[in-house]
């Protein structure tokens, strides 16, 4: 009787399937799998109930002495991630999604017809075992395995051990391998998942309650970016995909809805950079009578939460900053940071231009809020280690947003930044219908109509003049916390299936 290799599987990579053992190394396994269907097991796998998570058997057997055999018995599923054969006893790695456990299959133990099934197994496999749980004598946590239950045919060769999934465009592309294979990948999904819980879980606190709004919508609305065009064809009327939450949220706030979010996909027409994705996931959480400063302490409260449930810890080093998450996180002037790191007086237009010409940056014809915010992104946000609250931006690039009421020309907004990186946005918000009105109207005469939202939305500005009451709004990219909470060094590499360009084998 022929067994398994000794050690794992030889090299192959998934993305060179020209290679020449690639032809053989697949005929092996479809030989196998005949071999299973002759012996009248469904190599595709039935049901299989009671399964412990292998972190739950692990647990169980820290409380076991080394020499103990009398061990409890266990039941545990996964794919085989090692496998060795040492005559009439086989080895096997097991992992699941909680981690990894060694398998003990002895012919004798498990008695002959299982031990033809044993023969079919290759990297890659998934199985189920009953078996005592114990120690090796070399001291190892092992499943003794008296039971073996056949549950897929993995007919691909895993990526080699030392040369495998390596190209980083390949490990975002084949995702499930990378989850498989990839060191630390699984836990950073896993941690998004429980980062995402946590958000809710703050928000559910303070009474807010998440709905849905359309993806599908007439105009794009909430921010300036370009859109995906759509058609629908039974209406024959031209749609877009969303590019923000925002005005649909606020419609419910004039509807009585006096706190609302939306966890929502969010798509903008736009560039592909380790910061930027076209389809990204977006908070948004609006809060009747609060402002600015009432998002302030939410979204510190968020971040605080997300950290721990993520195990990030307080300080820690990101893209060569230092970041501490100690709260209260510090708080800045925007016209403050302006004027100490770029060197100018923020009040006076011309000292402004001076120091964006010293930048390179263009200042003819331009207003000069957009020149101090041109100016701003490039100086002040690269010395951002934060996380840091920068507060009161110009208003004339702050159209959604309220003005102070002894500084017109100041937005109450803030966004925070850890490591030059805008985490957060936030205002207090604008509601008067009028004004905002006007400001849709000098937005939409500056921008180009595809960068736009293209035309005025008529009916949010109806639901204004019914009347939206004072509230502060925030959004925190999704993506952009999980990168920054697990120390992800691109936002490509906390979406599960970011996008590319077409494969060309």
């Amino acid at each position: 009787m022929s067994h398994p290799p000794k050690t794992s599987a030889p090299a192959s990579n998934p993305a060179d399937a020209s290679r020449g053992s690639g032809a053989a190394l697949e005929k092996a396994r479809r030989d196998k799998l005949d071999r299973l269907k002759a012996l009248g097991i469904d190599p595709w796998g039935r049901r299989l109930d009671g399964a412990e998570p292998i972190a739950a058997v692990r647990a169980r057997g820290e409380a076991l002495a080394k020499e103990a055999d009398d061990g409890p018995t266990v039941r545990v599923a996964g794919r085989i991630m090692l496998l060795r054969s040492a005559g009439s006893l086989v080895f096997l790695d097991l992992v699941d999604r909680t981690g990894r456990i060694q398998i003990m299959l002895g012919k004798k133990q498990i008695g002959p017809e299982s031990w033809k099934i044993v023969d079919c197994l290759d990297l890659g496999d998934l199985v189920g075992i009953d078996g005592r749980l114990g120690w090796s004598k070399t001291g190892e946590m092992t499943v003794f395995a008296a039971g073996l239950a056949f549950l897929t045919k993995s007919l691909e060769t895993p990526p080699d051990k030392f040369h495998g999934l390596v190209d980083p465009d390949l490990k975002q592309r084949m995702r499930y391998l990378d989850l498989i294979h990839g060191e630390g990948v699984r836990e950073r999904f896993v941690a998004r998942s429980r980062i995402v819980e946590a958000v809710r879980r703050v928000l559910a606190a303070r009474g807010y309650l998440e709905v849905e709004g359309p993806t599908l919508q007439e105009s794009a609305g909430g921010a300036a970016a370009r859109p995906f065009k759509t058609h629908h064809n039974a209406l024959d009327m031209p749609l877009v995909l969303r590019i923000a939450l925002e005005l649909h949220l606020k419609r419910l706030l004039v509807g009585g809805l006096e706190k609302v979010f939306e966890l929502g996909r969010v798509y903008r027409n736009e560039g592909v950079s380790p910061r930027h994705n076209p389809e990204f996931t977006m908070l948004e959480a609006y809060e009747a009578y609060g402002d600015y400063g009432t998002m302030m302490e939410l979204t510190e409260a968020i971040i605080v939460e997300a950290a721990t449930v993520a195990g990030t810890p307080q300080r820690f080093e990101w893209m060569g900053h230092t970041v501490d998450l100690t709260p209260p996180f510090r708080r800045a002037t925007y016209d403050d940071l302006l004027r100490e790191v770029a060197g100018c007086d923020p009040a006076d237009p011309a000292s402004v231009a001076a120091a964006a010409a010293r930048h390179g940056l263009e200042t003819t014809d331009r207003h000069p809020d957009v020149v101090k915010s041109d100016l701003f992104e490039a100086t002040v946000e690269k010395t951002l280690s934060g996380p840091i609250f920068v507060i009161d931006y110009p208003a004339a690039v702050c159209p959604l947003t309220k003005r102070k009421a002894d500084a017109p020309h100041v937005a109450e907004r803030f966004e925070l930044y850890v490591a030059g990186m805008e985490l957060a946005n936030a205002y207090t918000e604008l509601n008067d219908p009028d004004l905002q009105e006007e400001l849709f109207r000098t937005q939409l005469a500056g921008l180009a109509e595809e960068e736009s939202m293209a035309r005025m939305d008529t009916d949010f500005l109806r639901a204004l003049r019914h009347g939206m009451p004072p509230a502060g709004g925030l959004g925190i990219g999704i993506d952009r916390l999980v990168m920054f909470l697990t120390g992800a060094a691109s936002i490509r590499d906390v979406i599960l299936f970011p996008i590319h360009r077409p494969h060309t084998p």
